[in-house]
């Protein structure tokens, strides 16, 4: 057995991602979705275009995709996160990036 699979055997029954870290890209996705159909719908609705409105649905869940992402990005962590992303790196100390 390798060092990597002792590592990946270890890891694996101690704390998985939480549930709903699971679920956020699921979740992404719906809202996204959910939020193109309305706007196809509207736009289907004012101007009786399925094209249009296939086009606008495209664009609005990509968009919205896109931007929910980078929001998700952009949170800082909270301290309990943070202490979590420690308590990571001091397990495994050989798994840093070497300092140039």
């Amino acid at each position: 057995m390798s060092k990597r699979d002792k590592k990946a055997t270890a890891g694996a029954g101690a704390a998985g991602p939480s549930r709903r870290d699971r679920f956020l890209p699921a979740e992404l996705l719906g809202i996204s979705g959910a939020l193109g159909v309305f706007v196809g719908l509207i736009v289907l609705i004012a101007t009786r275009e399925f094209v249009l409105a296939g086009i606008s649905l495209g664009l609005a869940f990509i968009l919205s995709l896109v931007l929910m992402a980078l929001f998700a990005l952009a949170f800082k962590p909270n301290a309990a996160e943070v202490h979590d992303l420690e308590e990571q790196n001091a397990a495994h100390p050989d798994d840093r990036p070497a300092p140039h």
